[in-house]
């Protein structure tokens, strides 16, 4: 406070003596030239203090930006490990043939008879076109799960060592045929194996053939009941399918129940539908073709 009022006074005291020159010279040009000097300087002076209008709203506007500015990297580094939204990944399959549609359907925490469930609900209201194929893919925290899980999952009575001649990865999927007397959206299941060749593969099969009716009849609409009991220890035939080898569970009426045919030596297809597996047949030979 001081200090200003020495400045004010340096100022005045510097008019007063410029002010006393000019008039013992005569020049009233320049004394009109100092005044107008001095009112820039204190309109200067005003315009340049930090109590000046625009000068306060400039500093409010600077105080609100930055206490925002805080806010923001307090929220991010506080929520950044569980708050901050992603956007999901769609799962990622490899499809081992052509398929018109693919779902995905999430199995975690789930028993055999809800895997079951929700695999048949799927095949049953199959949304490709007539001629279609639909890829069905389970999933564990969004991540597509291997034959090895699945059957894990549906406690299947495949041992390591036989699990260990078949590939990882495997399709389920439905195939419309549209000749479903029950309803056009009904879809033909399937599922599609690859193996390491025929040779080592085919007693694998026959021995799983006491134990596939129980492991997979639910995906096929085969459930134990005092009518189907009888399947269960039933044998399986020889048969040729599409004019390839297969092994077929019959029922009583010689209707197909369930059935697993090798298309070649490194693909198996279960199902109980011929149709379905002429169309497994095309979509090899096609994929094969295009290589």
């Amino acid at each position: 406070m001081e200090n200003e009022n020495q400045l004010k006074n340096k100022n005045v005291e510097t008019y007063t003596r410029d002010m006393a020159k000019a008039i013992e010279g005569g020049q009233g040009g320049i004394i009109k030239k100092i005044i107008h000097e001095e009112e820039k300087y204190e309109a200067e002076k005003i315009k340049l203090s930090p109590e000046s209008k625009k000068n306060e709203l400039f500093m409010i506007i600077s105080v609100v930006l930055v206490a925002i500015a805080v806010a923001i990297l307090a929220y991010l580094w506080f929520s950044s490990d569980d708050k901050v939204n992603t956007v999901p990944v769609a799962p990622v399959a490899a499809s081992i043939i052509f398929t018109d549609d693919t779902t995905f359907k999430e199995v975690d925490g789930l028993n055999k008879e809800k895997i079951e469930e929700l695999i048949s609900s799927e095949t049953s209201n199959t949304k490709v076109k007539v001629g279609g194929v639909e890829g069905i893919y389970l999933t564990e925290g969004q991540k597509v799960i291997g034959l090895k899980r699945f059957n894990d999952l549906i406690k299947g009575n495949l041992t390591g060592d036989q699990l260990g001649l078949m590939g990882d990865n495997f399709l389920l999927g439905a195939f419309k045929s549209g000749l479903s007397s029950v309803s056009p959206n009904i879809g033909d299941p399937f599922m599609l194996l690859k193996v390491k060749s025929f040779t080592d593969i085919f007693p694998v099969m026959r021995a799983w053939e006491n134990k596939m009716l129980y492991d997979l009849g639910g995906l096929f609409g085969v459930t134990l009941s005092p009518d189907t009991n009888y399947l269960f220890t039933k044998s399986f035939e020889d048969g040729i399918v599409s004019n390839k080898n297969a092994r077929i569970l019959r029922d009583n009426n010689g209707g197909i129940v369930l059935m697993y045919v090798f298309i070649n030596d490194n693909s198996i297809v279960i199902t109980n539908s011929e149709l379905a597996t002429n169309e497994v047949i095309l979509r090899i030979n096609s994929s094969q073709i295009k290589k």
